[in-house]
């Protein structure tokens, strides 16, 4: 089983890098795509993508658990990312954390058990004139209140 796991990704990755080539610059967009396929960055996948850039493995490594968007745990189906600049902070983002954190049983860094959710702080999102922000995947959410996280959930476990 493991074998075949393994030749899917070294698959993928080949694909990935027909698609953005083979140079350094194509690095993060090749993990950023194995993240979204795979749900997270293994340590075979950052080997395998390491040979096949014929760079270091340690440089993969450097660049997936640099940037928060890349990282190399698990996450579930839908990342929720809350701002956490000082703009959301006085807009009311712990109020907004907390009832995340409520609804969802689990706390920031963490994922919930079925895999559907796991929730992350982000710096800023570039909107901190209309905070608290929140970012599910790569939907944006502005103005989020209390009130508003239970809809925003609700439409992501039974999409319309």
């Amino acid at each position: 089983m493991l074998i075949i796991q393994h030749k899917k990704t070294i698959d993928l990755i080949k694909d990935l890098a027909e698609k953005h080539g083979r140079q350094r610059n194509a690095l993060i967009p090749i993990l950023q795509d194995i993240r979204d396929k795979c749900g997270q960055i293994s340590d075979f996948a950052m080997q395998a993508v390491a040979e096949e850039l014929k760079i270091e493995p340690t440089e993969v490594y450097g660049v997936a658990t640099f940037y928060a968007f890349l990282g190399v745990q698990p996450r579930g189906r839908y990342v929720i990312r809350l701002c956490r600049t000082l703009s959301c902070d006085m807009a009311g983002k712990d109020d907004v954390a907390r009832q995340l954190e409520n609804d969802l049983g689990i706390t920031f860094g963490e994922t919930t058990k079925d895999g559907l959710f796991t929730l992350e702080w982000a710096n800023c999102m570039g909107v901190c004139d209309q905070g608290p922000a929140l970012l599910v995947n790569e939907d944006l959410y502005t103005q989020v209140t209390p009130e508003k996280v239970g809809e925003i959930l609700d439409s992501l476990r039974c999409p319309a």
